[in-house]
């Protein structure tokens, strides 16, 4: 069974930088796309971040983490990680990350098959 574990969270000021990985067990790491979601208090919860197989070669980031978020993933380590910087207030939420059965980056929630439970990033002055 595909298990996945997250993280890295926690608080830091507006502008500052932090990482959250994520590490996935029991399965072939290499053949999934990995996924980073998130979700605040009251909203749906919505995508940050994804890359493919290939790594840099296919990633996807939603418009309001553009340049500022990075994904990569590490397939001998079985880890994926998203670096954020810059960071904003709104950018506060519950990170998730998922797995896909999928050979490039996608964004839709409901092709993501396996996920982990989360960790929280406050973003606060």
């Amino acid at each position: 069974q595909v298990q996945l574990a997250e993280s890295g969270g926690g608080l830091v000021q507006p502008g500052e930088s932090l990482s959250v990985s994520c590490v996935v067990s029991g399965g072939t790491f290499s053949i999934y796309t990995m996924g980073w979601f998130r979700q605040a208090p009251g909203k749906e919860r919505e995508f940050v971040a994804a890359i493919g197989w290939s790594g840099a070669g296919s990633t996807l980031y939603a418009d309001s983490v553009k340049g500022r978020f990075t994904v990569y993933r590490n397939n001998d380590e079985s880890t994926v990680t998203l670096r954020m910087n810059s960071l904003k207030p709104e950018d506060t939420a519950v990170y998730y990350c998922s797995a896909a059965r999928r050979v490039t980056a996608i964004m839709d929630r409901d092709m993501y098959s396996y996920w982990g439970r989360g960790t929280q990033v406050t973003v606060s002055s």
